[in-house]
């Protein structure tokens, strides 16, 4: 197995074989460090996650798991769980879902995810502070081939979601989510920047009266 001659640099695209991916990825310092790789490049993201990344992280989580609960929507939520296509793409999202038919798809006991074994998961969300120009192009080119159904990008710096339905190897902006139908983009939004005057508690309390109306 080959491996990269000089130190890898973080939170960029390196050129690299597949087999000198995962022999990066074996050596990592960090465990908590966040690997990607798609069309024969690497990305290894070292950013330390602060409050507002973590702050929008759980109000989305909380945000999707509420509305499938009250809207009896099979779901299953996996955080940080790495996505693997052998020799081809890895990826290691904030959050995503396993929809609908598809929620019981994965037996525990399960490690990285297998895209040969195992279908993808209906929905990607990234939460970008400081890397949001690479998870609106690189990374949105990444799901578009591993063909989840849907991907959203929550941009920390304004408290707003980008959503973008997947079909044919491309996408498109979507205002409601397909995959959890009748969840509008800016109910979620809306928590979001609520956020930024309120605790979570309160936040949570909203959006539980509007996902009942």
């Amino acid at each position: 197995m080959t491996r990269l001659k000089t130190p890898v640099p973080t939170d960029t695209w390196v050129v690299a074989t597949w087999d000198e991916y995962i022999q990066t990825i074996d050596n990592l310092a960090d465990p908590k460090a966040k690997c990607y790789y798609h069309n024969g490049k690497l990305r290894i993201e070292m950013t330390p996650l602060g409050y507002d990344h973590a702050s929008d992280h759980t109000v989305i989580i909380f945000g999707v798991n509420l509305f499938a609960a009250i809207k009896g929507i099979p779901l299953h939520g996996l955080d940080n769980c790495t996505y693997r296509k052998t020799g081809f793409d890895d990826a290691q999202p904030d959050v995503s879902y396993y929809i609908g038919d598809n929620a019981d798809v994965i037996p525990w006991g399960t490690s990285i995810i297998q895209l040969d074994n195992y279908p993808p998961p209906n929905l990607v969300i990234e939460v970008a502070n400081t890397s949001l120009a690479d998870d609106q192009g690189e990374k949105r080119l990444l799901y578009e081939d591993l063909n989840v159904n849907e991907y959203w990008i929550v941009n920390v710096k304004t408290a707003t979601i980008m959503a973008f339905s997947i079909e044919n190897g491309g996408s498109r902006r979507i205002r409601e989510s397909l995959v959890l139908p009748g969840l509008t983009i800016s109910v979620l939004q809306e928590a979001l920047q609520r956020t930024r005057q309120m605790n979570q508690s309160q936040v949570c309390a909203w959006l539980l009266t509007q996902f009942q109306q």
